[in-house]
């Protein structure tokens, strides 16, 4: 299906966001769209939904909406278009080059996942971004290398989150770490957070905010009162695409690698014996 705008989508919510979780892809760029459409359907995505520039070429079967995500309001406006039209559906955001990875996904659906967390009373799975890079930036100058790819292994802190008066907010962290840390100072202040609240269920009155947080306190915690929750992560080159882009950047850093580096395996289990996602109760 292609729908040439949002409206268009929403007007035909009922044939193309009716089967869930639903997957919203903005692709930004050509790199690794095919990889980052074959992940997430591979993990089970009822329906998988790229918005992306009107002359890209996409894999057969999929379904697009011409939209350009370059704007800064671009991602709150497709989310919150979606949360509108789709109530108490669960929906996931990311970026091309960017792979959901949650406990158990090699062997466990998405939808299973959401099922899980429903029956925790639990309405948003907490995500954190995890940089990927190449290990060569000679060899692979937009940092980009799905067979070469790096992360870091160690290097992750946490602040807590202050409201407008100082007080720290109930359950809401800010997370910092990997490239964006690393970089610090080619990254601004309000783009350095790790945190993400990728994956979530729709209700009427929910919206996304300009900072990626949702009106919704409970939305933006990383666990329930009584227990820890499921979280998961969010693979992603797209900071080391951004740093081999920008021209200040790019001329400032010859190498991501650090004595942490280690290569990504592309598994779950990877990441749980990190400590860069945890199950939770879900075992």
């Amino acid at each position: 299906m292609h729908y040439p705008t949002i409206s268009a989508l929403i007007a035909d919510r009922k044939r193309s966001l009716a089967k869930g979780p639903v997957a919203l892809i903005l692709v930004e760029d050509a790199v690794e769209v095919d990889s980052t459409i074959a992940h997430h359907q591979k993990i089970g995505f009822g329906s998988l939904i790229v918005f992306c520039a009107s002359d890209l070429t996409l894999p057969d079967g999929v379904t697009r909406v011409d939209h350009d995500v370059s704007t800064d309001d671009a991602l709150p406006t497709i989310v919150n278009a979606v949360i509108k039209a789709t109530p108490d559906q669960w929906i996931y955001w990311g970026y091309n080059a960017e792979y959901l990875y949650y406990p158990f996904c090699e062997s466990r659906s998405v939808g299973e996942m959401v099922a899980f967390n429903m029956s925790e009373r639990r309405d948003a799975v907490l995500t954190y971004v995890v940089d990927l890079y190449a290990s060569d930036l000679h060899t692979y100058p937009n940092a980009v290398a799905h067979d070469d790819a790096q992360l870091d292994k160690s290097g992750y802190y946490a602040l807590a989150r202050k409201d407008e008066a100082g007080e720290a907010l109930d359950r809401q962290m800010d997370f910092f770490g990997g490239l964006r840390w690393r970089f610090e100072e080619h990254i601004p202040y309000t783009r350095r957070r790790i945190d993400r609240v990728a994956l979530f269920r729709a209700q009427p009155g929910l919206q996304m905010r300009p900072n990626r947080t949702f009106n919704i306190a409970e939305y933006n915690t990383y666990a329930c009162p009584w227990h820890h929750n499921m979280t998961a992560t969010v693979c992603s080159f797209r900071t080391a695409k951004a740093l081999r882009t920008n021209p200040g950047s790019r001329n400032a850093i010859d190498d991501f690698q650090w004595h942490n580096s280690v290569p990504f395996k592309w598994q779950s289990k990877q990441l749980l014996d990190l400590g860069l996602m945890e199950p939770g109760q879900w075992f």
